[in-house]
């Protein structure tokens, strides 16, 4: 037991240490989704850097940081920077198509397959004709979809521009990360040492290994959503496939993500009168491109993380959920980790 001069000398430390934690917390949170994502790149590459690379370069830190933080940008950024490109580009081309209709008005006729769309094509074609010979109207409707589409062309932009952002962090953070990577590894397992012995270390490991399943599942699977796309739009002959597939493997990180790819392809396929490629892209798309997440993710974060799907979607959802899409990595450690320790805590109760 302290003593009472002791006491308040102990319970100031204490509270200068929580003081120091929450200062730290309140520094990083603004950008501890891209520190943490940093981490997990680190973690599922770092056998790479430190067994393949850093003997192959003496042992040169800094030399072999500064190379495998380059081939970072080239898989990460470069991609990103080239579809936003591309999606500029294509932003222009549909601002030119639309502009002779802008100054002109539309033609009498709507188009023919959009009139003959089911279920809404009357609709359609009576709305077009309404608009089209009314030029007041028309700019009335124009002037309605101005500030809706500007404040969404602005949103867009602020989330391209901060996932850049995110990412150029994120590389920034990678290179520390391989550069000291031997001191951080020690620094964490003696941490883990200290504050739960063997069962500390073994919940380092677990989490190590549930970060690298996840990290495995999705982007096996996003790999596989790409390539499987991309032959899909060869075959119905959807033009920019090649493009169209890396888009779609980048976006499929995310759960709306490759429907709004093939979605947009059997859109232009229809546009073109082309009504059967149009429905082959669509059957295409939700049974072929769209199960795999559903079938081929889960199998691979399970088999990689060495816990069970069940806990795996678990964690995913409900770390996406709670915090955002690192939460995808949070949630399954955490479970992953409650139920090393629930495991651990009814072995040790029955033994005893």
């Amino acid at each position: 037991m302290f003593s009472s001069e002791e006491n308040p000398k102990r319970l100031a430390q204490i509270a200068l240490v929580i003081l120091l934690i929450v200062g730290c917390i309140a520094v990083l949170w603004p950008m501890i989704g891209a520190v943490l994502f940093a981490f997990v790149v680190w973690i599922c590459t770092w056998p790479l850097y430190s067994e393949q690379l850093l003997p192959r370069l003496g042992g040169r830190n800094t030399l072999a940081a500064t190379l495998m933080t380059t081939l970072l940008v080239l898989v990460m950024l470069l991609p990103m920077i080239f579809l936003a490109g591309s999606l500029a580009s294509s932003a222009d081309k549909l601002i030119d198509f639309a502009r002779p209709y802008v100054e002109q008005g539309l033609p009498l006729d709507p188009p023919a397959w959009l009139s003959g769309l089911p279920f809404f094509g009357v609709e359609i074609d009576t709305f077009w004709h309404q608009i089209a010979s009314n030029r007041a109207e028309l700019n009335a409707l124009l002037k309605q979809l101005v500030v809706p589409l500007r404040q969404f062309g602005l949103a867009l932009g602020g989330i391209a521009a901060n996932g850049l952002l995110q990412v150029a962090l994120v590389i920034f953070v990678v290179f520390f990360l391989y550069r000291d990577g031997a001191k951080v590894v020690h620094s964490l397992y003696v941490a883990a040492h200290k504050l739960g012995g063997e069962l500390g270390q073994e919940m380092l490991d677990k989490a190590r290994g549930t970060v690298v399943g996840v990290m495995l599942g999705i982007v096996g699977t996003a790999a596989a959503q790409g390539t499987v796309a991309m032959i899909g739009f060869l075959i119905a002959g959807v033009p920019a496939a090649v493009l169209l597939g890396f888009a779609t493997f980048f976006l499929s990180m995310i759960p709306i993500g490759p429907p709004l790819i093939w979605g947009g392809a059997a859109a232009w396929l229809y546009s073109q009168g082309l009504t059967g490629w149009a429905i082959f892209m669509v059957l295409y798309g939700l049974f072929i491109i769209s199960s795999i997440d559903n079938f081929v993710k889960p199998v691979l974060m399970a088999r990689g993380a060495g816990i069970s799907i069940l806990l795996i979607a678990l964690g995913v959802l409900g770390g996406v959920l709670v915090f955002g899409f690192i939460g995808i990595f949070l949630g399954p450690v955490l479970l992953a980790l409650g139920h090393m320790l629930f495991g651990r805590w009814t072995r040790e109760d029955i033994s005893a």
